[in-house]
């Protein structure tokens, strides 16, 4: 047992009052003389025994009352762990409040927010007036980062809202670790309020600190149902006008009930496109798909809803992708222009197609086009290869077409640079392609069946592809001695491909077959990708702007389509490459658009972090199995109950206090001596 307040323990020398009074007790028998001395004196006897039993009882209550309450004024207690006894009398205490879309579920006191609010009021409740809080939510706050007083705290608390932020656990945990590391010689205590979903509990990555002690306090909502829209795709990343495109949409079931035929509209630049209907069973999953056309070109806004009561961040889902009119192509040739190439390229308006021959190029405008093709060049220089390097890296692609003879150590040495694989000898004996990759992107939509005994393309002589042991490449055409004959691979952040034969029909008759036409226009329209469908809102998004020139000192503006939000985002050029960054500033879900010059450039969208949408929580017994697995000794739990949470806390930074058993224990003497000195019968 342990005290508070120990110098109230001096008190116990007021013991000696009722002692020394008991000791100098002046009462004195009276004599009388009766005639029957016999049996008077045994009367006498008998009642003086009796009175110095009763004064014996007295003196014992007045002491045991006086211990009572100098026990109580010293306020022991037990210590609960090892950490109850600190050396430093100044607290400092940083209280976490989980302030997700998840915190809007209900409780029995509002919302779980409303009560994590009650509840860190309560934990202030608990330490001394001089003791310094600092208020922490998954927003990261500037205003945050700094430990106030009581009353400074209790005012922020009312400012506390719903953020779509969304933080994991430990990275919360190594915040208020920081902030304590600069406050030294004072007791350490973090708090975490939360509903501790599964997603983002990550207890495995959380480093101990022997010097904070953490208490974790789960809050419980009422109900747990919610059925929302997860993720979109395209079953294709090409977008043409006039083109039937197929949205993919998955919407999970996280509730206790299944669903049917809840609708689900799409709209296109705040127009309807269509409208479908689902059923999904409980915690399940169903993907449904929407086709639609795009019937213009430019950048495109879209927005999916569903209904969904009570949470309802996560029922609308936003998108922008964009339908470009024309896609730039450049092929670089050594003497003459490829007339296969030109027939395909130059006479289709969805193309803008330029020539150059490899002496005469204007490396400045590399970065204006979608794909370059290398056509028939013997050598490849250095400065060549450096600037297709560079284009790649800005997301460019690449296709090479060998000349008939190569200059074998340019072209590895060009490999080596693009990280790519390459070219061997010639190999001079006649094959012809076996096979073709239909579950690449380039085919996958190529052909609605597949002959059984389709003529493909026969191949006279080809430079095999040497492919290395950790080699990305996709085959898309294949040979029958397994050799590639064309193929494909990531380099920078663009794509690769890599022709085994020349466009001559002395290597191959593939120029001519009628598989060379679809295979290089999908190639040219892959080249072209749209940009990302969206981002996620409150998160540090890198957005990426491809072939876009900056001139002088333009700023960017990220502005919301209805008007109501702009901000001006920090940048940074690469070649031909913008990098904008958000800074966790663009934190409401929507469609926007980013303006440079004042125009429209780009369109980007922002969704909130599903992460919160599945409603699974961990439970009391859960975290403390987390925390017993992970060997976090400075964590503990406290489940919110009827008691005050500053009593719980109390308990636990002090131990179990007795002040209020000695208090009754006191009363309880003081009542026995009264009752001894009224119906004990007086001697």
């Amino acid at each position: 047992m342990q005290f508070v307040n120990p110098l109230f323990l001096l008190g116990l020398l007021a013991i000696s009052i009722p002692v020394i009074i008991h000791l100098f007790n002046f009462r004195k028998f009276r004599k009388v003389y009766f005639t029957n001395v016999k049996f008077i004196e045994e009367l006498r006897q008998q009642t003086q025994k009796h009175s110095q039993l009763k004064h014996l009882l007295v003196l014992l209550m007045r002491i045991l009352a006086i211990v009572s309450l100098v026990l109580a004024f010293a306020q022991p207690y037990i210590p609960l762990n090892k950490n109850a006894n600190k050396k430093e009398s100044q607290n400092t205490v940083s209280i976490f409040i989980d302030n997700s879309f998840s915190m809007e579920a209900a409780s029995s006191d509002g919302t779980l927010l409303d009560l994590a609010r009650q509840k860190a009021g309560e934990i202030t409740a608990a330490y001394k007036s001089s003791d310094r809080f600092q208020l922490l939510t998954g927003d990261f706050e500037g205003k945050h980062q700094r430990f106030v007083s009581r009353e400074e705290f209790v005012e922020m608390l009312d400012e506390v809202e719903i953020s779509p932020v969304t933080r994991p656990l430990s990275e919360v945990v190594k915040r208020q670790s920081d902030l304590f590391s600069e406050q030294a010689k004072t007791n350490h205590t973090a708090f975490l309020v939360s509903d501790f979903q599964k997603g983002i509990t990550d207890f495995g990555n959380i480093s101990p600190d022997s010097s904070v002690q953490v208490v974790a306090i789960p809050l419980e909502a009422s109900g747990r149902n919610n059925l929302y829209i997860d993720t979109i795709w395209f079953d294709s990343p090409v977008f043409q006008v006039s083109q039937v495109l197929n949205l993919n949409v998955r919407i999970k079931n996280a509730s206790e009930n299944d669903f049917e035929k809840i609708p689900v509209k799409l709209l296109i630049n705040n127009q309807q496109k269509a409208i479908a209907s689902f059923d999904v069973k409980s915690g399940e999953e169903t993907d449904i798909r929407m086709p639609f056309t795009a019937s213009e070109v430019g950048i495109q806004s879209g927005k999916l809803e569903i209904t969904d009561f009570p949470i309802t961040y996560d029922d609308s889902f936003y998108f922008t992708f964009e339908v470009k009119s024309e896609i730039p192509v450049l092929a670089i040739y050594d003497r003459n222009e490829n007339v296969y190439l030109n027939s395909l390229f130059g006479k289709d308006s969805a193309f803008v197609y330029t020539t150059a021959p490899d002496n005469k190029l204007d490396y400045s405008a590399f970065s204006t086009n979608s794909l370059i093709i290398l056509d028939g060049l013997k050598n490849i220089s250095s400065g060549l290869g450096q600037e297709i390097r560079r284009f790649a890296d800005g997301g460019g692609s690449i296709m090479v077409f060998p000349a008939n003879e190569i200059d074998l150590d340019s072209y590895t040495e060009f490999f080596g640079l693009m990280a790519v694989n390459g070219f061997t000898i010639a190999d001079t004996f006649q094959t012809r392609i076996s096979s073709i990759n239909l579950q690449s992107t380039v085919y996958d939509d190529v052909f609605e069946s597949m002959p059984e005994n389709i003529d493909l393309p026969a191949v006279f002589r080809h430079y095999p592809i040497r492919r290395q042991a950790n080699s990305m490449m996709e085959e898309l055409l294949t040979l029958q001695n397994g050799d590639v004959f064309l193929g494909a691979e990531p380099t920078g952040k663009g794509t690769f491909y890599l022709c085994a034969a020349p466009l001559d029909q002395q290597w191959t008759n593939f120029p001519k077959h009628a598989i060379f036409v679809p295979s290089l226009y999908k190639i040219a329209l892959l080249s072209n990708p749209g940009s990302q469908l969206y981002y996620t809102a409150g998160d540090n998004e890198d957005i990426i702007i491809k072939k876009t020139t900056l001139n002088g000192d333009q700023i960017f503006k990220i502005r919301s389509l209805d008007g109501n939000f702009e901000i001006i985002p920090e940048h940074r050029a690469i070649a031909s490459q913008i990098s904008i960054f958000t800074r966790n500033k663009v934190k409401k879900a929507g469609n926007y658009e980013i303006v440079y010059e004042g125009r429209r450039i780009a369109g980007v969208s922002f969704n909130y972090n599903r992460a919160e949408s599945d409603m699974v929580n961990l439970s009391k017994t859960q975290i403390e199995k987390m925390i017993q697995d992970f060997r976090l000794d400075n964590f503990s739990v406290i489940s919110p109950t009827s008691r005050s949470l500053s009593e719980v806390i109390t308990e636990i930074d002090k131990g179990f206090r007795l002040w209020k058993i000695f208090i009754v224990l006191a009363l309880v003497f003081l009542l026995g001596e009264l009752l001894l000195l009224r119906f004990w019968n007086k001697s």
